[in-house]
C-alpha cells in the first residue's frame, strides 16, 4: 500500500480525469515543474499504482447496448469452484465487471449485450453453461444515472 500525499492525490485525480494531459499541463495545474511530476508518474507506474491507460468510450455514440447486472449463485462455494468460475468469467467478453460477494449471492456481474435476445443467448449459452452455476438473477438497466472511472482518493 502506497502512502499518498496531497500532491499525489491531486496528480492522480488529474490523470484519472484525463490521462492524455501532457506533463507540462499537469505540472502547470499543480504549480510544479515538469521533472518532479514526471518522476511521480513514473513511480506510480513502476509501483503498479497506475495499472494501465485506457480510452473510455461514449456509449451514446455506439450501437445500442443493453446493460444487465447478474447475481450468480454457485452450487458449491469451495475455493477451487470459485477459482474455476473466476477463470471462466475472465474469458467472457460480455462481462465488464465481476465481484465476489458475501451475502445472498456469490457473484455480481455487469454485462453488456446488444439486446434482449443477445442476453438470452449469453445467459443460457455461456453463463448457465458454466460448471457449478446454480442460479442467475438478472436486473436490466433502464437508464444510467452516473458512471465514473475516477476513484475518489479522499476516502
Amino acid at each position: 500500500m502506497l502512502k499518498l500525499d496531497a500532491v499525489d492525490k491531486k496528480l492522480l485525480t488529474l490523470l484519472q480525469e484525463n490521462s492524455k494531459l501532457n506533463i507540462k499541463e499537469v505540472a502547470s495545474s499543480l504549480n510544479m515543474t515538469k521533472t518532479p511530476v514526471y518522476e511521480r508518474i513514473k513511480r506510480y507506474e513502476k509501483e503498479g499504482l497506475i495499472d494501465k491507460y485506457v480510452a473510455v468510450l461514449n456509449k451514446d455514440k455506439l450501437e445500442s447496448a443493453m446493460v444487465v447486472f447478474c447475481s450468480v449463485s454457485l452450487e458449491s462455494q469451495k475455493l477451487e469452484h470459485i477459482e474455476t468460475f473466476n477463470r471462466a468469467i475472465a474469458e467472457i467478453p460480455e462481462v465488464l465487471e465481476c465481484y465476489l460477494l458475501g451475502g445472498a449471492n456469490d457473484f455480481m456481474l455487469k454485462v453488456v449485450v446488444k439486446d434482449l435476445n443477445a442476453y438470452h443467448q449469453f445467459s443460457s449459452g455461456k453463463l448457465a453453461a458454466l460448471a457449478n452455476v446454480a442460479q442467475i438473477k438478472s436486473t436490466f438497466v433502464l437508464n444510467q444515472v452516473k458512471h465514473s472511472t475516477v476513484y475518489p482518493l479522499e476516502l
